[in-house]
């Protein structure tokens, strides 16, 4: 399928897109309010509610903008590259977990994107109350896959 096309049909059938797609497609977390969907054996998600998905949308430009010097960019508003992508995404809503659960170990998934969310809401008030000193040392701390060769070692 043509990319340009494959673009077009996919933001159609997406509506309303899931913030933490990429974290999810690849098995990092999960979320009670992802709906996955296939088109020309490419897999896309999307979110059920305008609410949920505004929370994640927030909590994004937030960790993005609080992990600038961690992700070593100044531009807050350009796509970031994958592996930037899956910092911010992975690494943050790790340390929203340790936030939340202080004594408890990193896990290596998240169990549930908005359950967290709508919990650390529930703590600090809001988003913008968040302790992102804890959460900008796990994004700063997370890496992603290795590329092959790096793993033969």
């Amino acid at each position: 399928m043509d990319n340009q096309v494959l673009r077009e049909t996919y933001s159609t059938i997406n509506e309303r897109y899931c913030p933490f797609e990429k974290s999810i497609l690849t098995n990092q977390c999960a979320c009670s309010r992802a709906e996955r969907f296939c088109i020309a054996e490419r897999e896309g998600v999307s979110c059920e509610t305008d609410e949920a998905q505004a929370r994640c949308v927030r909590l994004l430009e937030l960790l993005r903008g609080q992990a600038r010097f961690a992700l070593r960019t100044t531009d807050g508003s350009s796509a970031l590259p994958h592996a930037k992508a899956m910092r911010v995404q992975v690494g943050g809503l790790r340390g929203l977990y340790l936030a939340l659960n202080p004594d408890a170990e990193v896990p290596k998934t998240i169990d549930d994107v908005d359950a967290i969310i709508r919990a650390a809401v529930s703590r600090f008030g809001s988003l913008d109350h968040l302790p992102f000193q804890v959460i900008v040392q796990q994004i700063t701390a997370y890496r992603g896959r290795r590329p092959f060769r790096d793993r033969r070692s």
